[in-house]
């Protein structure tokens, strides 16, 4: 005769000794919320691009009023340079670049302190405001400023009497001054005072040990 079986020992469901403690499950994401969250971001991104491609009108105006006029002359056959080794020209692209550094500077502290926590739709609309902003000062400029018809307005002054070129912007790279300006100094300010996560509490006993469950 053989001994009887003995049935195994059931499967005990506490956990071994030394091992480390059971991680809850993650729980699964509210796609509703997370959409919900994606529309007020977007919102908020055409919010800040239309409110900064309005503020492109007092570019165009302080441009327009700033910049240095060039001074045309004509013999009644042809219109020449007043003074063919004057700087104006030039200095109508550097007051359109300088303006426009300090609008994108004044647009990305603003909008940082309006909407600190604002993520990435937030700084496209920014940039894409920015940019729209500097078209807009740059046509309302040329429209503000003397007539663009060279022919007429030399006909209308007569000959010898000097009048103002068109205003033009010959470096269209200043158009990219205000976008560029406006994200170095958003990036800038949040990475000094932008928020940030918490750090993780590490999993370790004040004496330096790893915390090993009895």
């Amino acid at each position: 005769m053989t001994a009887p079986l003995t049935p195994h020992d059931p499967p005990s469901n506490e956990p071994e000794p030394g091992a480390g403690p059971t991680e809850p499950a993650l729980l699964p994401v509210d796609e509703a919320e997370r959409r919900a969250e994606t529309r007020a971001e977007l919102r908020q991104a055409a919010v800040v691009a239309a409110a900064v491609a309005v503020s492109g009108v007092l570019l165009g105006l302080l441009w327009a009023w700033l910049a240095p006029k060039v001074p045309l002359i004509s013999d009644g056959k042809a219109v020449y340079l007043k003074n063919s080794e004057g700087e104006q020209a030039i200095g109508a692209d550097g007051t359109f670049a300088l303006l426009a550094l300090g609008f994108g500077v004044l647009s990305g502290a603003v909008v940082f302190w309006l909407r600190r926590r604002g993520g990435v739709p937030l700084v496209v609309g920014l940039a894409a405001g920015s940019f729209l902003a500097s078209l807009i000062a740059w046509r309302l400029g040329m429209w503000l400023g003397p007539a663009s018809d060279v022919v007429a307005a030399a006909r209308a002054a007569g000959r010898g009497v000097v009048f103002d070129a068109p205003l033009k912007l010959a470096a269209k790279g200043t158009l990219l001054a205000w976008p560029l300006a406006a994200m170095a100094v958003h990036l800038v300010l949040t990475a000094l005072f932008g928020p940030r996560d918490p750090d993780p509490v590490p999993d370790w006993t004040p004496s330096g040990e790893p915390d090993v469950p009895a």
